[in-house]
């Protein structure tokens, strides 16, 4: 990060300093009072509120989300700070989704379900937020920073935690369409209730898009690529079920089912350069896959789980948590040559089953001091074939292999006196892949003033390597897959300081520098044979990255019910080792500084909002070769309740209809219009 940064903060400091130091004598008005005692579950393992935590917390509420008109999670997370969720993959509705916090990359940020951890290991380590959709989903909560001594593996660059609505205690059905641009239609419908002891809650949306849309991208070399994005449709299906059971006054039993199904058109890239005779040519994103415009890919989850919430004895001091999840995943990549005469010239599968466990206990010792603890445990199976339709359906097993892990954790929180409390954790982990880890974390909290308080935390974390990572290399042209031994886990050090600044009565700012430095990254290296085209790849440590940043938000209730909200995140990263000293020095790709700012109104059903989001220029490749110029989209959104229950929705999202890359050769989308309507009765 560059002292221009820092010194911009301090003058923003200084400039509201006179604000600052006003310290309200009356009740907080509503809106700040909301925010900082909203829930937020993640920072500490607990039920907490955002005050509580010594980490800085992020959290998009299900009233948010429907303001937003977002469709699906990964949409729903672009307005947030210490966050990037632009994908390599084009930016149209479906497309599979990224997750870049703190430098660290998709599969180094953890994605928890109600608390419990989604990663893929039996792939690629993350997991696609765009196959889940807004309608099962109550609030997102969004912690960066190092997470590994409550969460285990994989919470390198943050955590992510996807909360799912609670059963009411009356009786309500949701029904809603959405209709827009690019052939965009969806279908709503949720029943919820209650008997007695007993509540549920079931829904379903099917989305579609055909996502048929136009693009222009000039390109350096002054080619201009102007076409129709094809092949880039899809079709989602969301269904789900909660079942919340009242066994007494002190015990409760939830049961939930989510079953996810996306079906996705695979267009590949698109050529961005053009050589001296004018030919265009494809980027090293698009390959031949721009050529083979047919492909899909089809994905399908069922994550189910079981949840005992017990209160121990008479009072509220001690609650344990039980906890057993299934998930059921099948990854599909299928290819098509255009003009062949099968109906699939390939297809790559991979199932996997995981099945774990949680058990914490959460106990007032003393009114100054809450410890937790407990274990987790989870296996994972994952076994990969590949089908040669054109060698007569010839099916090859690339692998069949499993892995666990569990561990132990404590954590203790000590409430020193009334203005500071401390944080202290350690958790042991045991992993067949790797050797056991110890991650430990420190935080603190100040309040100095009524409307001040700084925090700090440092913190151990880390990712262990995936069945693919760690067991396999991949010889080409008979996708032949061989074992890959002496691959490290990565490892994970970060510090942060931040100040939560009450700005008098109308406001909150939070500001946070951070340093995370991230040794033996996994990345996925190949080298192709010009002749033959055959691809020899594996993956290998890279050696050792620094980022360091700002994540800064402000928040304002300009006047009642209209909130002016800001956000920055700026990260700066350095390839510091590696076994290529070529980048030695240079920075990691696909890392800009995001600004976001939005002016929202809301007040009995209606709503107005305008977002504006700002993305500065990238490095595409570690090599810092190539970068994509920066670019900024408005956003309009309005919520107007026709009746009583009956509310309308309308977005008109990249109204300038910036034309941009999110990747070379993978456009984003232009100008889009959605409306909807939402009947509760």
């Amino acid at each position: 990060m560059t002292y221009l940064r820092l010194g911009a903060c301090a003058c923003l400091l200084l400039l509201l300093s006179p604000v600052l130091a006003q310290t309200p004598d009356e009740p907080l008005p509503a809106y700040l009072d909301q925010k900082l005692d909203q829930p937020v579950t993640t920072t500490l393992r607990r039920e907490a509120t955002l005050k509580e935590g010594t980490k800085p917390a992020y959290v998009v509420t299900r009233a948010e989300l429907q303001a937003q008109g977002a469709q699906t999670v990964d949409e729903a997370l672009k307005y947030l700070p210490g966050i990037r969720t632009e994908g390599a993959t084009g930016g149209q509705l479906g497309a599979q989704s990224s997750q870049i916090m703190r430098g660290g990359s998709t599969a180094q940020v953890l994605i928890l379900l109600d608390g419990r951890p989604l990663n893929d290991q039996g792939f690629f380590g993350g997991f696609d937020l765009s196959q889940f959709s807004t309608e099962a989903i109550e609030r997102i909560e969004v912690v960066p920073g190092g997470a590994s001594t409550l969460y285990g593996a994989d919470a390198v660059g943050g955590v992510i935690n996807l909360v799912t609505p609670r059963p009411l205690n009356k009786d309500e059905f949701t029904v809603g369409a959405d209709l827009g641009s690019f052939g965009l239609n969806a279908q709503t419908l949720r029943v919820a209730g209650s008997r007695g002891p007993v509540g549920w809650s079931v829904g379903y949306q099917r989305l579609r898009s055909d996502n048929n849309f136009p693009y222009t991208l000039q390109t350096p070399t002054a080619f201009t690529n102007q076409d129709q994005r094809r092949n880039a449709d899809v079709l989602l299906n969301n269904g789900d079920g909660k079942l919340r059971w009242q066994l007494d006054e002190r015990n409760r039993l939830d049961l939930s089912v989510l079953w996810l199904n996306k079906d996705l058109g695979v267009p590949g890239g698109v050529p961005i350069t053009s050589d001296s005779f004018g030919t265009p040519n494809f980027n090293s994103f698009g390959g031949f896959n721009s050529l083979t415009t047919q492909n899909r890919q089809v994905t399908s989850s069922v994550l189910s789980q079981l949840t005992l919430v017990s209160d121990l004895g008479e009072g509220e001091d001690s609650r344990l948590t039980a906890r057993l999840y299934g998930d059921f995943l099948n990854y599909q990549f299928r290819t098509l040559t255009p003009d062949s005469s099968f109906p699939t010239d390939s297809r790559d599968e991979v199932n996997r089953t995981s099945f774990g466990g949680q058990l914490q206990h959460s106990w007032q010792i003393t009114p100054g001091q809450l410890l937790t603890y407990g274990g987790d445990y989870r296996t994972v199976q994952a076994r990969n074939t590949s089908t040669d339709f054109l060698a007569g359906g010839l099916t090859s097993l690339n692998y069949d292999a499993g892995y666990s892990q569990g561990a132990f954790f404590v954590q203790d929180e000590i409430q020193w006196d009334e203005a500071f409390i401390t944080v202290l954790g350690v958790r042991q982990d045991f992993n067949s892949n790797t050797d056991g880890q110890t991650n430990p974390s420190l935080g603190a909290r100040w309040q100095i003033t009524p409307t001040t308080s700084l925090r700090g935390n440092y913190s151990q974390s880390f990712r262990a390597p995936t069945l693919f990572d760690s067991a396999y290399v991949i010889d080409s042209p008979f996708f032949q897959l061989r074992p890959n031994p002496g691959l490290r886990p990565e490892r994970a050090e970060s510090y942060d300081v931040g100040l939560d600044q009450q700005l008098g009565r109308i406001g909150l700012l939070r500001f946070t520098f951070f340093t995370n430095t991230i040794a033996d990254l996994n990345q996925f290296v190949s080298t192709t044979d010009p002749f033959t085209f055959n691809t020899v790849g594996e993956v290998i440590n890279l050696g050792l990255v620094r980022a360091e940043g700002i994540e800064t938000s402000l928040d304002i209730e300009v006047v009642p019910n209209l909130i002016l909200g800001v956000n920055y995140t700026a990260v700066g990263t350095q390839i510091l080792q590696d076994q290529n000293a070529a980048i030695v020095g240079n920075q990691l790709a696909f890392r800009p500084d995001v600004f976001n700012i939005n002016l929202n109104y809301q007040h009995q059903g209606w709503g107005a909002g305008v977002f504006v989001r700002s993305v500065s220029s990238f490095f595409t490749g570690n090599r810092n070769q190539e970068t994509l110029p920066g670019y900024t989209t408005l956003d309009l959104k309005f919520q107007y309740p026709v009746l009583a229950g009956l509310d309308f929705n309308l977005s008109v999202n990249n109204v300038l209809d910036q034309q941009f890359e999110e990747a070379p050769g993978f456009p984003g989308l232009g100008l889009e219009v959605r409306t909807g309507l939402r009947w509760r009765f």
